[in-house]
């Protein structure tokens, strides 16, 4: 974001309301199949594109292009420019449901509809979700109830319980992926860890039972740039771990991640 900057309300605002001409920039709706490429400075709707707020921020590359368009119009058509009314209305509807997991019905009433933005998927919008709510803890309690439940997978923190061998032991074996939100993937492990790991022992402002904390806690234990363990930097895939020095070496079922 440096190098390439990044794409504002405002400048995003302001190019949309000079009416562009090209029709999939009417509404959010429209918006699909959009295609816009910053290498080869193509789209779907070439006729328009010269005159296109979409490529004006100077990205990485054109699909975050998309991704910032996308959010904006998510924002003005579906949330009515309120995201966090559009929040607090999602939750309350979801606590009112019937549904008897509560935290997973909260979940997916936000990350359903968000789904639809171009370029995002549950990791990405896990995540960003997680640590929003999670910060609005004393003006927002319901926020953080939400956000101290979301668990993001992302390839460390499978790969970590496929070597340990608790995804064999307690989960269904899968590839990375939508599998990691299944129904015995690597969310609901972790979930299960949770309930028996007293995050209070840890800080004492903490709730009791704390996935969030613990999915972090596995992924800062392979993170290259934090305790970097666990991970394709220490440990050869193709055979089992030979870090004795890691605390959970002995207890540790050691599973090469990739067979020979």
């Amino acid at each position: 974001m440096e190098k390439h900057g990044s794409a504002s309300w405002a400048i995003m605002e302001a190019s949309l309301q000079a009416c562009p001409s090209c029709p999939k920039l009417q509404t959010y709706w429209d918006y699909e199949g959009c295609r816009y490429d910053k290498g080869s400075f193509t789209c779907a709707e070439p006729d328009h594109i010269d005159a296109c707020p979409v490529p004006r921020p100077r990205l990485r590359n054109g699909r975050l292009n998309q991704t910032a368009a996308s959010f904006f119009l998510f924002v003005r058509d579906i949330a009515d420019g309120d995201l966090v009314g559009w929040i607090d209305t999602q939750l309350k509807e979801a606590t009112e449901s019937t549904n008897a997991d509560l935290e997973t019905a909260r979940q997916e009433a936000l990350i359903g509809p968000l789904r639809g933005i171009f370029g995002v998927a549950d990791k990405v919008l896990t995540n960003a979700l997680s640590w929003l709510m999670i910060g609005a803890r004393d003006q927002r309690p319901i926020w953080f109830e939400t956000g101290k439940a979301m668990v993001v997978v992302d390839r460390l923190v499978h790969n970590h319980l496929f070597r340990t061998g608790i995804m064999e032991a307690c989960g269904i074996p899968h590839r990375y992926g939508p599998g990691c939100y299944a129904e015995g993937g690597c969310a609901e492990i972790i979930r299960g860890a949770a309930k028996r790991i007293d995050a209070r022992s840890f800080n004492p402002n903490f709730p009791k039972i704390f996935p969030r904390f613990i999915q972090h806690a596995l992924w800062s234990l392979c993170a290259a740039d934090r305790l970097d363990v666990c991970n394709a930097n220490r440990i050869d895939d193709q055979k089992p771990c030979q870090l004795g020095y890691c605390q959970l070496f002995r207890i540790c079922g050691r599973k090469p991640l990739k067979a020979t």
